[in-house]
């Protein structure tokens, strides 16, 4: 490939493959042109080959019947018995958003049906490690519980489920994480929709939307129903997003949007008008940008940097006071958890240098700062900047944990399949991947990710692309292209936010900002020259100078001082002519 078709952060760029006949036949329905291309371009993403014309406007009506999802009815009656013998029930999930708000929702939901012997665990990063853990259930056994509802994790923990039961207690798991093949734990009761004998039609929810499910399945005769729903789809949406699964089903699209509708009606409890108000948003104005970028990140600190309690006792909170010093504590958190993120993020890249290796890992010690709780973060920030596969390792003396993000052409589990015989324990997704390695095995493992990646991919594979989703002239940079193109969201995972290009445009009064981290410019022919921004590109402000530009962007809004709305462009790419 040409360095000279690569733009300024050496990225190729495409256009989506569209499918002329929808597009064709949305526009004549009335959709925007600029929507209409947008749509008929997400044919060329996964998931995305039944669009119907509900998709636009995913209701309630789209949350499929519960009782649909293999194991459901079995779960529903095991839940009704422990009503009924008044059984301890022990509520244990993973320490992210997905199973934090899994864990609220299942509480409230359980409470409402009237268990008076309740109670929740959220593992300790530190202490625990992830999953349900062996010591867990037997915690759960020595306190009398006779059932254990697991969320976010649990599918995948046999030797816990065995335990559990030789101890005569029941589980019940509701999870997604099943990589293909790999088979749920024989004598626990399931709930997992990508399990292959489930014909439940949507296998894309979270741990969260599996939660909901059963909720719904309980709930499903209250006299309170539609409120109560109301109430957790607020929890199902924050989690859905934050846990980035697919957005391209109408049963997430649903829950996202009519989460986001109950988010911005207002009427909160204490918790969460806290954590809103602290994530510095607006009931009104909330986007399903803010829950992936602004909430879940609040919620996320706490299980990174401290216990995961914090964030579900904020948002069970119902006393203001205690509520604002829990949202405070979260966000100071935050803070701490962005400050130790940028400082290993600039780490990493000074042990890496100018000879980027195939697979890129590298080390600290947790004394040191390297701190497990953001190796994952770290990993992918490194990954953008390097464009290679990435593992961050925090090294606490015999053992080391680290997370691996990788880049769309090298699968993370299978290059981690390449030094399984060295592992003690590794699992993950395509993009994403966690692992725990003898720290004097660390050099071979290095060697032998650098070999699989050498073995299994060329060098364009680490050439990033930037898909784009439809070219647009400046003067098309108007409200009503912005309004019709929010028309296709919720947007996350499977369902991107459109990217236009913006061919041969001048950059007016080009200029640095905000302490040399973003550079602003106003987009010549635009209706009132937008203003366009690009965060932690200053040195392009040369090539914006030197004469018309190439400009990948998205539409947004932002507020000014007096409260009027304006749109603006951000920046995602720029490419000299």
């Amino acid at each position: 490939m040409s360095s000279q078709s690569l733009s300024l952060t050496g990225a190729s760029w495409r256009p989506r493959t569209l499918d002329q006949q929808a597009k064709s036949r949305w526009i004549n329905a009335g959709l925007h042109p600029a929507a209409a291309t947008c749509l008929a371009g997400r044919m060329d993403l996964d998931g995305f080959a039944d669009i119907g014309d509900d998709w636009l406007e995913p209701g309630l009506e789209h949350l499929h019947d519960p009782m649909s999802m293999l194991g459901m009815q079995a779960a529903v009656e095991r839940l009704q018995q422990a009503i009924s013998a008044r059984e301890k029930v022990r509520i244990i999930t993973d320490y992210d958003v997905d199973g934090t708000t899994s864990s609220l929702i299942l509480q409230a939901t359980l409470n409402i049906c009237g268990f008076n012997q309740l109670d929740f665990h959220i593992p300790d990063r530190f202490k625990e490690g992830y999953g349900f853990s062996v010591d867990a259930a037997k915690r759960a056994a020595e306190d009398g519980v006779g059932l254990i509802v697991t969320a976010d994790i649990g599918v995948r923990d046999h030797a816990a489920v065995d335990v559990a039961r030789a101890h005569g207690v029941d589980v019940l798991i509701c999870d997604h994480h099943l990589p293909a093949g790999e088979s749920v734990p024989s004598n626990a009761l399931v709930l997992c929709p990508p399990q292959a004998e489930d014909a439940y039609p949507n296998p894309s929810l979270a741990a969260c939307g599996v939660s909901l499910k059963l909720a719904q399945a309980m709930l499903a005769n209250h006299p309170k129903y539609a409120l109560i729903l109301k109430s957790l789809l607020k929890l199902a949406a924050i989690g859905t997003v934050a846990d980035m699964v697919s957005l391209a089903t109408l049963e997430n699209r649903a829950i996202v949007k009519h989460g986001l509708r109950a988010l911005n009606e207002g009427g909160h409890t204490a918790g969460l008008k806290s954590l809103i108000d602290v994530s510095g948003l607006t009931v009104g104005s909330i986007q399903e940008s803010d829950l992936g970028f602004r909430i879940g990140p609040r919620i996320n600190a706490a299980g990174r940097i401290a216990h995961a309690n914090l964030a579900v006792d904020l948002i069970n909170s119902k006393d203001a006071v205690e509520a604002r010093a829990l949202a405070r504590q979260l966000d100071e958190l935050n803070q701490h958890r962005k400050q130790l993120q940028t400082r290993l993020t600039k780490l990493a890249l000074e042990q890496i240098g100018t000879d980027v290796p195939p697979f890129v890992v590298v080390a600290g010690a947790e004394h040191e700062g390297w701190h497990r709780g953001v190796v994952g973060i770290v990993a992918s920030k490194v990954k953008d900047e390097v464009h290679r596969p990435v593992a961050v390792v925090s090294i606490q003396g015999d053992h080391a944990v680290g997370s691996v993000r990788s880049v769309p052409s090298i699968h993370a589990v299978r290059a981690l399949d390449s030094a399984a015989d060295i592992l003690v324990k590794y699992g993950g997704h395509p993009a994403a991947a966690g692992f725990t390695v003898p720290t004097s095995k660390l050099a071979e493992f290095k060697e032998r990710l650098c070999a699989y990646v050498t073995s299994a991919a060329t060098e364009e594979a680490f050439v990033p692309e930037r898909p784009y989703d439809a070219e647009l002239d400046a003067a098309q940079l108007d409200w009503n292209t912005y309004e019709a193109i929010r028309g296709l969201g919720p947007f996350g995972q499977g369902n991107p936010e459109p990217t236009f290009l913006l061919s041969n445009i001048d950059a007016l009064s080009p200029s640095i900002r905000a302490s040399g981290r973003l550079l602003s410019f106003k987009v010549a022919g635009s209706p009132g020259s937008i203003s366009a921004s690009w965060w932690g590109h200053a040195d392009a402000l040369s090539v914006l100078q030197g004469g018309p530009v190439d400009v990948l962007g998205s539409l947004s809004t932002w507020t000014t001082r007096r409260g009027e709305q304006m749109l603006q462009l951000n920046v995602t790419d720029i490419r000299a002519r």
